[in-house]
């Protein structure tokens, strides 16, 4: 297997997105839109990020920043397994 020189595979931006930076944000230059839809969403309140529930028990992650950190790549990767749990067939 060949060795990975770089770890740009990490991180994505898409300043051109209508939508960018879909949070607000202090730091827009480490913004990360790999995670657009946030992976961590179906674990509900095991995700580990700042979200809220609202009065419909919608889960609201408008405050949660998560997925967009530069940083954050190996904790969303570390939570795959529990993803899989979730979508495992019963």
């Amino acid at each position: 297997m060949q060795e990975l020189k770089t770890e740009n595979y990490k991180f994505f931006q898409h300043r051109e997105c209508e939508f960018f930076p879909c949070h607000k944000t202090e730091d827009e230059e480490n913004f990360n839109c790999l995670f657009c839809y946030c992976p961590l969403y179906a674990l509900g309140e095991n995700c580990g990020g700042n979200f809220k529930y609202t009065e419909d028990g919608i889960k609201d992650c408008s405050n949660c920043l998560v997925p967009h950190k530069r940083k954050n790549y190996e904790y969303i990767m570390s939570k795959f397994m529990d993803i899989v749990e979730v979508a495992r067939k019963k």
